[in-house]
């Protein structure tokens, strides 16, 4: 089953909202098997939203249409379909009883504004929405199935879930899929798909890998369909097995996993805490580290030392270290590092110092120059990054490249310790 998406609102093509709607049903479309070919968004026009229906309708077998069911005088969806389906409206009792009964609990009033709110093409299938006064709408027409939903995430939401995705299932031919997401890190896009080239042409037709970037991390989705479940499961458990020698430690985590649940996990396991000296990411390491709950059992504390003066003061790092090779550099970070542990009395230490941007850049150190140390009770080592230009994705691509650092660390002392 090919599906299309169709998004209506003067409000998305202007930018004052932003369209979380398409991302949302395309995932759970996605999740039944049914794939996503094309998804448009079009104004509160009754000729445009023809228009591009037309074309969904030749090309899809399923249309979902988000907008304009609401009472105002720019909702006119609702009309545009009956007429376009020669249809006639009729007042649909049920509809109009959630109606009355989510006025009732509010306290007000029903107008007939309201009241036309049930009034519905006589041939679709009323969506009961308990969330919203607008119903949603299920049309059969020309072995087509178009769904109208309402625009209000919340709600169409709520359909999607409650009543669309069921119906649907009843649909589509009966599909097993099996994913998982794996986390990357340390490798670019570009670089990734390089390492993955060759293994990528060795996957059967049933098999997709999806490249899914964000600043720092790169999210790989590996999916196999079929109507077999075990040979389905056989196929997924080769090739995640390839997947995983191929890319080894550069594989952080997968599914909901991120890199500071993985860290308090493996510190955890060790019974060991941690503390962090940050510069240039302003706290923004800490506050990744604390988001995890429980974080509390390891996680000891941390120094903004923004300023020279203040990695001086309270990090204790030699001022003559600061003058001769700059705030940036592996001999201060190695000493904010080695200090903060001290002074936090803690097992392991992370310490980031790094020009994050736009200003404060020079030839030897350009803008998103950034150096991490981590330090342990047995030894210290550090690592320069260069992140570009742009300061925020610096500060986060710092954070998350100081936690691989120590996760890799503690990775290599298991392997150390199970070794001895």
């Amino acid at each position: 089953m090919k599906a299309s998406i169709l998004n209506i609102g003067n409000e998305l093509l202007s930018g004052l909202v932003v369209n979380t709607n398409a991302s949302f049903i395309a995932q759970c479309l996605d999740g039944i098997g049914v794939s996503v070919h094309r998804i448009d968004t079009v104004s509160d026009s009754g000729d445009d939203i023809i228009f591009v229906l037309n074309h969904h309708l030749q090309q899809s077998d399923l249309i979902i249409i988000t907008g304009g069911l609401g009472p105002t005088n720019d909702d006119i969806t609702k009309h545009t379909l009956t007429e376009r389906f020669g249809m006639k409206l009729q007042f649909h009792q049920p509809s109009f009883d959630n109606i009355i009964n989510m006025f009732k609990n509010r306290g007000l009033e029903i107008s007939e504004t309201n009241r036309q709110q049930a009034m519905l093409p006589d041939g679709c299938i009323a969506l009961i929405n308990t969330q919203g006064t607008a119903p949603g709408m299920w049309f059969e027409v020309d072995s087509k199935i178009v769904i109208s939903l309402p625009g209000v995430p919340f709600e169409m939401n709520y359909l999607m879930e409650v009543e669309v995705i069921p119906r649907l299932k009843e649909k589509v031919q009966h599909l097993t899929i099996l994913r998982k997401l794996y986390l990357t890190t340390g490798i670019p896009e570009s670089y990734l798909q390089d390492r993955l080239r060759d293994w990528e042409l060795t996957l059967s037709e049933n098999t997709q890998l999806a490249y899914l970037p964000e600043p720092g991390i790169v999210k790989l989705r590996l999916s196999v369909s079929g109507n077999n479940l075990d040979r389905v499961s056989q196929q997924f458990d080769v090739y995640e097995s390839q997947l995983r020698d191929i890319l080894q430690d550069e594989i952080f985590g997968t599914n909901s996993d991120t890199l500071e649940s993985v860290i308090g996990q493996l510190l955890v396991e060790k019974k060991k805490t941690l503390s962090v000296a940050e510069s240039c990411t302003g706290g923004f390491l800490a506050h990744l580290i604390t988001s995890v709950p429980g974080s509390s059992i390891y996680f000891n504390g941390g120094v903004v030392s923004y300023s020279n003066q203040v990695k001086a003061e309270l990090l204790k790092v030699d001022p003559q270290l600061i003058e001769k090779f700059g705030a940036v550099s592996q001999e201060v970070v190695i000493a904010m590092s080695q200090n903060v542990r001290q002074f936090m009395k803690t097992d392991y230490a992370i310490a980031i110092s790094g020009v994050a941007g736009p200003d404060g850049g020079s030839v030897d150190k350009p803008v998103g120059t950034v150096w991490i140390a981590i330090a342990s009770t047995e030894s210290v080592q550090a690592k320069v990054f260069n992140f570009g230009e742009h300061r925020i994705r610096n500060i986060r691509r710092a954070a998350i490249a100081a936690l691989n650092e120590l996760r890799l660390t503690l990775e290599k002392q298991d392997l150390y310790d199970s070794k001895n």
